[in-house]
């Protein structure tokens, strides 16, 4: 095993982000400079008055306006005393770092722009940070040698905030930002493709390694499962000086995106107004021969010769299929119970491997072990629930298939990451008989009976109507969610149209009721925050 951690991790920052050389990079400095700025004037401050503002909104921050504008974060003495606690208060804030913070040259992309933005967080009163580290970039040319380099500037810069930092590890690729996996590990997928998943025509999906191969050694005499270990004892290692103090929780990636789930969608439906089900991947061949085994044991060999041939492609009407049909279809007869239960318990039994490695790994330490869990809410209200079984939860009208997933979790003392907070039946497309909100209630209950923490995320920045509201709303009723990361910082989440709702969110969220020390005080510990020329993100 070999790691770098070659020089001083300040070497990385300012690197990549001279000059706006993309749009994307424009926006984001554009915005963030902008609404910053508009942030400090709607803080109705007076020139030379400082102003004890409320506790939570800028967490414990006062502002001292001046002619010349600066302002350097310093804490209020006082800052949550006497504070009236809300329903909200006992879910932390998180929000996630863009996918492609730091590159693939292990540099920090945009390195001004995201301190400028860290900094805003930590005044809006943000808990924390998600940090999205990749495979591709740490492991990229060899197996074994590792550069936590530019990971490790930001972790740095998180903890000199004061910000708690929760990492995801990702075992994925990207498509949008392109993000690939190590290059040692495609070049053994190029002589042997069926280390990924493979559809009914024979498309790859070359994001994520199939589940089939998790415990057999493809990777040049190893299983993933053992390089994914390895990996995680050198993040261990390299982030010992955070672990448990800055570093609160990690998860780690369990497929495709980041989530316990087959590609099932990875060739988009291009019907009209919603989705098709997906379509089941599971004719790589190693997946093939455990379908075979499986379907030996259970005394029909046949079984074990592929999918179900009755089953919809991308671009069709799941229920016009017969494997979906709502009323006798194939998923309702014993073959159906046969490869559906093979098909889930596949993506279970990866699942559990990878969260007992994590479990293994981290336990000494004091923080949180987390997986994601997608939100399949698309013909949630069909009784065969297409999408959810082909994503691989074998979830019906009469089965609840969420019950196993979360005992897995519940088996290795993890938590589970749920998306969809932001997501309302209301505001979903009639054709997809879809509703995200009942699918939540079902695993929310299941992760109640067995003490299973969620960890709530949104869709989505700004573009799910009333959003803020539904989060809001799951945040209050729900007392199993103990933290909420908010998907994630770029220019979309600093534009005019987003960041003075998400301000106002953070602010009622966790908005305490007024009292005496929030009038205006003469004298107090105050600041001098952002100076005006810090948020000039130009290039230099």
């Amino acid at each position: 095993m070999e790691v770098s951690l070659m020089g001083s991790s300040q070497v990385n920052l300012g690197r990549n982000d001279m000059g706006c050389r993309e749009v994307g990079n424009c926006s984001f400095i554009n915005n963030l400079n902008s609404n910053i700025s508009s942030y400090l004037k709607n803080s109705k401050l007076c020139v030379g008055q400082s102003m004890k503002l409320r506790a939570k909104s800028l967490n414990g921050f006062s502002l001292k306006a001046s002619s010349y504008s600066q302002a350097e974060p310093v804490m209020s003495k006082n800052a949550f005393a006497d504070r009236k606690p809300k329903p909200t208060d006992g879910v932390k804030l998180f929000v996630g770092l863009p996918l492609d913070v730091v590159s693939s040259t292990n540099m920090i992309n945009h390195a001004k722009a995201i301190a400028a933005g860290l900094k805003a967080l930590k005044l809006l009163g943000v808990d924390g940070i998600e940090l999205p580290i990749w495979w591709g970039v740490v492991e990229k040319e060899n197996m074994g040698k590792y550069d936590w380099t530019g990971y490790l500037a930001l972790a740095e810069m998180i903890q000199k905030l004061g910000l708690k930092l929760h990492v995801s590890l990702c075992f994925h690729a990207s498509e949008e930002p392109k993000i690939p996996l190590p290059e040692w590990v495609s070049q053994i997928g190029e002589s042997d493709p069926s280390i990924f998943f493979n559809d009914q025509s024979g498309q790859h999906y070359k994001d994520s390694l199939s589940f089939a191969v998790t415990d057999v050694p493809v990777l040049d005499g190893k299983t993933p499962v053992q390089v994914y270990k390895e990996f995680c004892e050198s993040f261990k290692a390299a982030f010992s000086p955070f672990m448990g103090t800055t570093i609160t929780g990690i998860s780690i990636g369990l497929g495709p995106e980041g989530e316990l789930r087959y590609p099932s969608h990875h060739n988009p439906s291009k019907m009209n107004n919603h989705q098709g089900a997906g379509e089941f991947q599971c004719y790589d061949k190693y997946m093939l021969n455990s379908l075979k085994q499986y379907a030996e044991s259970s005394g029909n060999p046949l079984w074990g010769l592929g999918g179900p041939h009755d089953a919809p492609g991308y671009d069709q009407q799941p229920m016009a299929s017969k494997f979906f049909k709502e009323n006798g279809g194939s998923w309702e007869t014993t073959y159906g119970d046969f490869f559906l239960s093979w098909y889930s318990e596949q993506l279970i039994s990866h699942g559990s491997m990878l969260l007992s490695l994590a479990s293994e790994t981290f336990h000494e330490d004091s923080i949180s072990i987390c997986g994601k869990v997608p939100l399949v809410h698309s013909w949630y209200r069909t009784k065969s629930h297409p999408s959810e079984l082909t994503t691989g939860f074998y979830n019906t009208v009469n089965r609840d298939g969420y019950v196993a997933v979360v005992e897995m979790f519940a088996k290795h003392s993890c938590q589970i990451i749920l998306p969809g907070m932001d997501l309302s039946d209301n505001h979903q497309p009639n054709e997809s008989l879809s509703s995200p909100e009942l699918l939540l209630a079902q695993i929310t209950s299941s992760c109640r009976k067995h003490g299973v923490k969620i960890l709530g995320q949104n869709s989505m920045v700004a573009n799910a109507s009333n959003g803020f509201e539904q989060i809001k709303k799951n945040l209050s009723g729900e007392k199993e969610i103990s933290l909420f990361t908010y998907q994630r910082m770029g220019a979309d989440f600093f534009s005019p149209e987003h960041f003075p709702s998400f301000t106002q969110f953070v602010r009622n969220l966790n908005q305490p009721e007024p009292d005496s020390d929030d009038q205006p005080m003469k004298q107090d510990v105050c600041v001098e925050s952002l100076a005006s020329n810090h948020l000039q993100m130009q290039a230099v």
